[in-house]
């Protein structure tokens, strides 16, 4: 068992230092917020105040629950474990799901504190404050720990066990993050004879089985386990011979060329998983983008509700046949739905040539038709798709099952874009990769957004295509 005196209990304990140092930061930050917050709503008169300027005594003795609720809400968020690999977008989010969190319990607190009365506004300045507030000092405090690592101070030990390609990524990650304080002493590989060599441009100081002797010895604080796959057979002479010792272990699992679209490790009641690929919407990231369709699906529906009728009405007294088009798409997880058009060609359509693509020029258009696809209006009626939740306003466009099943044949990781709901617009159309173009550079795209998705990228897909997804000279 190794001294209080050793290196690596002094740096344990010299992190849980940090760890006091930062939270003390938080709660100032979070203080200054509060009374800053008191000042602007009431003193800098960009709001007019109608019932003058209340007393600060209210706000000064819920101080002291503030500070209390939100050094709960962060340890509960887990802003002070190790984070010398997290982002720092990561980090903020984290800040902001915590601080939102501890102003829904402040609020639930003023209901029973009605002596207290604290206004609703003040509140809401304070929310947004101490996001950022926190956000800043977080960065500020980061930004001298990362220029004191990359002086030699603040470090990390690490061993790593491995070889090959699993291992020399591993050695390329941290090498490009010298800010991070992590300092490789060495490799483990699973060939005797190699021990003494340079593999991946570490020394290997000896095999496998050797891991926990050895991170005894040069006092390590971090192992990561990169062994290949046809090697696994030897992990649980590595986890035994570490057990012993007080290093943390990482396993970076051999799966890394199999993972897609947002593959990691996640835990289910204990249970670590390897996610090789799953969906980007999920939880409230799945109501966020739920309510943005709702909103903005029936807002646009209420602006562009004349139109829809005078479409509607030119398309009936122009064309014999009714108004909409129905037809087959595959959307999330595969389901087929019907998706809605405004009808671009004359009634039975397909009965001679079958399902085919549209063509430029095409003769079997009406007149009205053709304008309609060429300004990509035809597709307006799709609101009402995402409205019952078959579609979202941004994803993949959805394609005929008679279709898919050609391309699934032909393109690899095709089906991966029903991991999200198709979308009325998305970022290939946007990019101009729509009508007859390229179906592998579609999926390119498809496949990006889903493995970047976000709100904010979703509202960026809206705007370009406001601005330049309408009329496209690829749209037919």
């Amino acid at each position: 068992m190794e001294a209080w005196g050793t290196p690596s209990v002094m740096l344990k304990r010299h992190s849980q230092f940090l760890e006091s140092l930062m939270l003390l930061a938080d709660l100032l930050a979070i203080s200054v917020s509060w009374l800053g917050t008191y000042y602007f709503r009431f003193y800098l008169g960009l709001v007019p105040v109608y019932r003058g300027i209340p007393d600060a005594r209210p706000y000064l003795l819920f101080l002291g629950l503030i500070v209390l609720v939100w050094g709960v809400a962060f340890k509960a968020f887990g802003l002070y474990r190790p984070r010398r690999i997290s982002s720092r977008l990561a980090e903020v989010r984290d800040i902001a799901k915590a601080c939102t969190v501890a102003v829904l319990i402040l609020v639930a607190a003023t209901f029973f504190l009605k002596p207290f009365e604290v206004s609703r506004l003040v509140i809401l300045y304070f929310w947004a404050f101490s996001i950022l507030s926190v956000s800043l000092i977080r960065s500020s405090f980061r930004e001298v720990l990362r220029f004191m690592r990359r002086r030699g101070y603040n470090l990390r030990h690490i061993l790593i066990i491995g070889e090959g390609e699993l291992a020399r990524k591993v050695v390329e990650r941290i090498h490009a993050r010298p800010e991070l304080g992590l300092r490789i002493m060495g490799l483990l590989v699973g060939d005797p004879r190699m021990v003494g060599e340079q593999v991946e441009g570490l020394t290997a100081l000896g095999t496998y089985e050797q891991a926990g002797e050895i991170a005894g010895e040069l006092s390590i604080d971090r192992v990561f386990i990169a062994i290949p796959l046809e090697t696994y057979g030897r992990m649980e002479g590595i986890l035994r011979s570490l057990e012993d010792g007080i290093a943390d272990i990482n396993v970076v699992p051999d799966l890394y060329q199999y993972m897609t679209l947002r593959g990691g490790v996640e835990e289910f009641d204990g249970l670590p998983l390897v996610s090789l690929q799953d969906s980007p919407t999920y939880g409230w990231s799945l109501v966020g983008k739920r309510v943005m369709d709702i909103v903005l699906a029936s807002v646009a529906l209420l602006i562009t509700g004349p139109l829809l009728l005078l479409f509607a009405a030119v398309i009936k007294f122009t064309s014999p046949g009714p108004v909409l088009y129905r037809q087959e798409r595959m959307g999330l997880d595969g389901r087929t739905f019907q998706m809605l058009k405004f009808r671009s060609m004359g009634i039975d359509a397909e009965d001679e040539t079958g399902p085919v693509w549209a063509a430029r020029g095409d003769e079997r258009r009406t007149v009205i038709g053709t304008l309609l696809r060429r300004t990509s209006l035809d597709e307006l009626p799709q609101l009402f798709n995402v409205l019952k939740g078959e579609m979202s306003l941004v994803g993949p466009r959805p394609e005929r099952p008679v279709f898919i099943e050609e391309f699934r044949k032909q393109i690899p990781r095709y089906m991966l874009r029903h991991k999200v709901k198709a979308g009325i617009t998305g970022w290939a159309q946007v990019n101009g990769w729509r009508g007859d173009t390229s179906i592998e550079k579609r999926i390119e795209f498809d496949l990006f957004y889903i493995e970047n998705w976000s709100l904010f990228f979703d509202l960026r897909i809206l705007c370009l295509s406001l601005w330049k997804g309408f009329i496209h000279k690829n749209a037919m």
